[in-house]
This record gives C-alpha cells, structure tokens and sequence, in this order.
C-alpha cells in the first residue's frame, strides 16, 4: 500500500484586489441573484461566464418543489452559454451568494454537479477555466483550473475501451 498527495493551488484575495474585468465579472454574478428562484432554500446563486470572444453570460438557481427538478446558477450560465454559443471557449467563471435565511460570510464552493459540468466544458475546450467564487464580505477565493476543485474528476476517456 502506498500513499499519495494530491497539490491543489487557489488564491485567497479581496474583491478589489481583482482585475477590473474580473471585478466586474463578479458584479455581473451579484446581479444575477436578483433574478434567482430560491422560494424553498432562500439561498441565492449568482454566476457569470467570460467567454473567449468578450461576450458575458448570467445565470442564477432556480429551485423547483421537486428539489431534484431546479437548476443551479452555475449550470444555468455553462448551458446557455454552450447553447448559444457552441463553440467558443469559457475563460472564466465568476459565482456569487447570498443566503435570506443567515448571513453567509464565508466563500461557498458549487456544488458537485456544477464542479463536473464545469470540468467538461474544460476538458472539451482543452484549456483551463479560471473560477472565482465572491463571498458577500467580498472575499474571494480564485482557482486558476477546476481540476483544483475537482481533483480525480470523471472525464470522458473513461467511457472508451481501449
């Protein structure tokens, strides 16, 4: 039996610290919460895509009574995006919370589902996806690759026989 490490990196910064793109990626993200559908949860998520040819895409969670049914904001923003623009690549994404029910005052990391969606447009791109994820204190924690948040992620040359 042996043991192994895994090396992640991310960056801890405030808000200002950010480029003035990516701050005001983040503020596309705030925004986007006004429009989050989270009657059961009272938990708002704001997310927005930079894509390659300078084009922005928001998204927010909409929840459903059948929890299973709803979408994370996340998924939103990556699936309009590859819809709408099937071939251009995602350079960034930028994601928001904010919560009716407490104060959130830490950084939230996406959830499971979001982390894999992210890791295939990833791989199918073939090039990292920087992931900036806003607390409502305006503290950020920056992953310049979503393997780093997803390590030992499921990709697609599992499915193939060799």
């Amino acid at each position: 039996m042996q043991e192994k490490k895994i090396e992640l990196s991310f960056i801890t910064a405030h808000l200002s610290e950010l480029s003035e793109q990516e701050q005001q990626l983040v503020a596309n993200a705030k925004s986007s919460l006004k429009t989050a559908y989270a009657p059961y949860s009272g938990f708002l998520v704001g997310a927005s895509v930079l894509l390659e040819n300078g084009e922005i895409i928001n998204g927010s969670n909409q929840e459903n009574v059948a929890y299973p049914s709803g979408l994370c904001a996340e998924r939103v923003a990556l699936f309009y995006a590859g819809a709408r623009y099937p071939d251009v690549k995602v350079k960034k994404i930028a994601v928001s919370v904010h919560s009716k029910n407490f104060e959130v005052t830490e950084v939230v990391s996406p959830c499971g589902a979001c982390r894999q969606v992210m890791a295939e447009y990833e791989e199918k791109q073939e090039e990292a996806i920087k992931v900036i994820l806003h607390s409502p204190t305006d503290e950020v924690l920056i992953a310049n690759t979503v393997e780093d948040l997803l390590p030992f992620m499921f990709k697609s040359p599992l499915l193939k026989k060799h």
